[in-house]
Parts: C-alpha cells; sequence; structure tokens
C-alpha cells in the first residue's frame, strides 16, 4: 500500500527506515497507492474515526496495530470574527494548535515518526531542535517508553526545552548553530540506531504536518478554503497535502487546491 519515493529522480523502495536515496541521494518520501485508498476510505470512515490524527490512518505511515496517542490533532478551527472585520474578510478562520498536547503543531509529526520507530524497533527517540519540537519528543518518548535525547545549540534559552527536561529528555547542548547541531545529528544518525525524528525518520516525520490539512477542509464540510496562510520556519517547502486529499475524497475535476501563502516572523 505505501512504499519510498524518491521527490529527485522518482525511484521507488520499500516502505523501510530510510530518508535518502541510494541512487541520486535525493530526499525520499512516502508514496501511497490512492486507488486503493479511495477505495477503502470516505468521508464517512473518517467522521467515525477518533478525534485525532489517527481518524486519517489510512493516509499516514501508520503501525497496523492501535498506535500510541496522547490525543493530538482534530484541534479547533474557529472563525475569526474579530479579526475579519478588521480586514474586510467575511470568513476568516484561524486553526488553534496550540489545543494539541505539549501545545505545538510539532505533535501531529511526532505522533507519526513515534509509532514508525516503535514498529521498526527503535528504543531511543531523539531530534535537533530549538524549543518545541525537544518538547514534543520528549512527551511522546516517555509515553511510548522510549528514551529521549534532544540536541540543541548551546546558547539557547533554558526556558525553551524545560518541557523536555520536565518529560525526562536527556538534553544535549552543542556548541554552534543549529545547523551545526542538524550536522552533527546526521552523523549519528549514521552511527547509531536512533530515531531521530528530523534526520532519519524525516520521510515519516513529514506526514503528519498534512493532518492539519486534511482537518481544516473535513471542518469546512469538506471544501477547501480559497487561501491559506502557513507560519512557517526557515525556508518553507511546497506541501502535497492538498493534492492528496483532494484525489483521494473528491472526483480530481471536483478539487480546487487553495492559494498557499507562507508567512514568517
Amino acid at each position: 500500500m505505501k512504499s519510498l519515493r524518491c521527490r529527485e529522480c522518482g525511484r521507488q523502495r520499500d516502505f523501510e527506515p530510510a530518508y535518502v536515496c541510494e541512487h541520486c541521494f535525493g530526499p525520499l518520501e512516502v508514496a501511497y497507492d490512492l486507488d486503493a485508498i479511495r477505495d477503502r476510505v470516505s468521508r464517512y470512515t473518517i467522521a467515525a474515526g477518533p478525534a485525532s490524527i489517527w481518524r486519517y490512518r489510512e493516509l499516514l505511515p501508520t503501525p497496523a496495530s492501535n498506535p500510541v496517542d496522547l490525543g493530538t490533532g482534530f484541534t479547533p478551527l474557529v472563525q475569526a470574527h474579530n479579526l475579519g472585520k478588521a480586514l474586510g474578510l467575511d470568513h476568516l478562520y484561524v486553526k488553534n494548535d496550540t489545543l494539541n498536547p505539549t501545545g505545538s503543531f510539532k505533535d501531529r509529526n511526532v505522533a507519526v515518526a513515534t509509532n514508525f520507530a516503535l514498529s521498526y524497533g527503535f528504543d531511543t527517540l531523539s531530534c535537533s531542535s530549538t524549543g518545541n519540537l525537544a518538547g514534543s519528543v520528549a512527551a511522546y518518548a516517555a509515553r511510548a517508553g522510549l528514551r529521549a535525547l534532544v540536541f540543541i545549540p548551546a546558547d539557547l534559552e533554558p526556558g525553551k526545552v524545560g518541557a523536555a527536561g520536565a518529560y525526562g529528555a536527556t538534553i544535549v547542548e552543542v556548541e554552534g548553530t543549529y545547523d551545526d547541531v542538524n550536522r552533527l545529528c546526521a552523523e549519528l544518525a549514521d552511527q547509531y540506531r536512533w530515531a531521530i525524528v528530523n534526520v532519519n525518520l524525516r520521510p515519516f516525520y513529514s506526514e503528519g504536518s498534512k493532518t492539519l490539512a486534511f482537518e481544516v477542509v473535513e471542518q469546512l464540510g469538506w471544501k477547501t478554503p480559497d487561501h491559506i496562510v502557513v507560519p512557517v520556519p526557515r525556508r518553507p517547502r511546497p506541501s502535497r497535502s492538498w493534492w492528496v486529499l483532494g484525489c483521494s475524497m473528491t472526483r480530481p475535476r471536483e478539487f480546487t487546491p487553495p492559494r498557499r501563502k507562507a508567512a514568517r516572523r
């Protein structure tokens, strides 16, 4: 049902812990058999699922058994009347992902990565982080009974990783920038069998983000918004989320993807 596909050369490989194409060294992504998904999944089967990201499990790289869960996802889509009035918009909505278990949208990604890690026998959940991801990894590791290792820049404000420490993670301070921390984690992923969610589990970790798009469409009565503004760090990559959902839940000719805007502070 699922495989991995290189975003650069298009080659496919078995669904397994991997994140770089062995032919061209391009990044890997999860590929789905959308025709098979259409035969099994509908708006009604999704609505009958849990009030979490796992209502979309057929569209995620999920384990066969019940997933380890903290209740991530299906957060409120709130109509922002006052802000909409100030901006001259009659139908403005805000997705309130602060109601995820650790208060961050990163819980979506980590939930998927944690369950993938458990399925493949990893005993350590890890990440490079500057804050929110550290807390999410630590929380999910505690829930799953895994060791948590969090790598951060040494000059990071202590308050940004306080939650990770409270959940019992081992916090490793690295001299250098966040890019330096990432490079170290990439080297460690080659040496140790650690599930570093935003390095060697990135193809699976990334899949969690699209559940936010799924929820918005469902909460709007299975309609896509005209525009969507997404806050992003660093350099954003275009998402395939809307295309996957549209092809899975509607006839392609009836599906019009929204215009997307990326916003940075």
